[in-house]
């Protein structure tokens, strides 16, 4: 019997490498949000199940596990990925509350929440694996968006709880925090992107792939990096790294 695995946002983008990297190997339950034609492609793709889930909402949040639950005894791996960036972007001095609240409810409130909720039953039997996909944006100011760096800052906080927490009963708990990422949610600057990653700004010369980050949760579900919880997973190019 294949272990289970969840991950969040699993119909586009980074989300949907993901599933697929795990399809052959595991029971992949993916998440979608607004996007149920995506998240039918997937599925049909790669045999995942299907469910959705507002992470901003607690009662979706509730009915999904409620469903999950219903089908599947345990859950193996949890892959947070799922995620926003603001509606717009506006300088901080600009920012709305209408924003920031969005933004902390699904990139930082939901995953909390439902990595508490699987954790749990990750304790009662002893064992799982738990990857949050963060971002550079955790330690990377970016002005025109704060509201969403904030999120990603928490959230690297929130891996190093859990994993303090769970590494005492065989749970392990990574982030991974990608680059700049081929995706829909940079598409409108990717061609500025383009333009600095030849011109510098990364070490590696070009933009990150989703399958890239997809073979990261790959090193993390065969267990490779079981000694290693808590760690950091940079999949992005080498832009962490300070160089003279």
């Amino acid at each position: 019997m294949k272990p289970i695995a969840i991950v969040t946002g699993g119909s586009r983008g980074i989300g949907r490498a993901i599933v697929e990297e795990l399809a052959s190997t595991h029971t992949v339950i993916a998440t979608y949000n607004s996007n149920r034609e995506a998240g039918e492609a997937v599925a049909a793709a790669t045999g995942a199940v299907l469910l959705p889930c507002q992470l901003g909402d607690p009662k979706s949040c509730q009915e999904f596990l409620a469903a999950v639950g219903s089908r599947f005894e345990a859950v193996d791996l949890l892959v947070n990925n799922a995620g926003m960036a603001p509606r717009e972007r506006r300088d901080i001095l600009e920012a709305t509350p209408e924003s920031f609240d969005e933004l902390f409810a699904t990139n930082l409130k939901g995953p909390y929440f439902l990595t508490q909720q699987i954790a749990r039953g990750m304790l009662a039997r002893g064992s799982g694996r738990i990857v949050f996909v963060g971002s550079i944006s955790s330690f990377t100011a970016s002005v025109s968006r704060g509201d969403y760096c904030m999120t990603k800052a928490a959230i690297s906080m929130a891996v190093k709880l859990f994993a303090a927490r769970l590494a005492p009963h065989n749970i392990q708990v990574f982030e991974i925090e990608p680059g700049i990422i081929r995706t829909d949610m940079i598409a409108s600057v990717a061609a500025a992107y383009e333009e600095r990653i030849a011109g510098g700004l990364l070490p590696q010369r070009r933009m990150g792939e989703p399958a890239d980050v997809a073979k990261a949760v790959r090193a993390i579900a065969d267990g490779q990096l079981d000694y290693s919880t808590g760690q950091v997973l940079h999949v992005d190019g080498g832009f962490h790294l300070r160089i003279l």
